[in-house]
């Protein structure tokens, strides 16, 4: 398993302070956040999970903790829409170049808007997804925030 992706690099070149951490990816997981979490050893709200969405049918990226289920109605309103609903997988897979259980803020393929849950902000540091399943970053959330250039809002039902 290689822990060069193009979210690592994305992170490299931005110069964030990460640290990269590998798992046993469980490809039947039925929420990989939460396996991902029990995985490392880390509590859900500071292994989080990046979840695509279509606010007024445009792509847009959440990054929530990973015991978290999104409002949809803060969604929205999250990013100036009005109706937000997930993105289909192969979506997801197609507007970011990662494969699902793998999806990052970091280094995708489009460049999308991004909002971080913002009681993520409040943890002292956030494990994310870096690009390849079983691949995952630890960086301050201030950090994460500046290199996706993410807004943080309340997402979270």
């Amino acid at each position: 398993m290689s822990k060069t992706t193009r979210a690592t690099q994305a992170l490299a070149k931005a110069g964030a302070a990460f640290d990269v951490l590998t798992y046993d990816y469980q490809s039947g997981a039925e929420r990989i956040g939460l396996q991902a979490a029990a995985a490392i050893g880390e509590p859900p709200s500071r292994v989080l999970k990046t979840l695509m969405v279509l606010v007024d049918g445009k792509p847009a990226c959440c990054v929530v903790p990973s015991d978290g289920e999104l409002s949809m109605k803060r969604v929205a309103a999250a990013f100036g829409g009005k109706a937000a609903a997930m993105m289909p997988p192969a979506e997801a897979e197609k507007a970011t170049g990662y494969h699902v259980g793998g999806i990052s803020p970091f280094g995708a393929k489009k460049r999308l808007p991004v909002v971080i849950e913002a009681a993520a902000l409040d943890e002292p540091y956030v494990i994310i997804n870096a690009g390849q399943r079983g691949v995952m970053v630890r960086l301050s959330p201030a950090e994460a925030v500046r290199v996706a250039g993410a807004l943080s809002a309340p997402l979270l039902a």
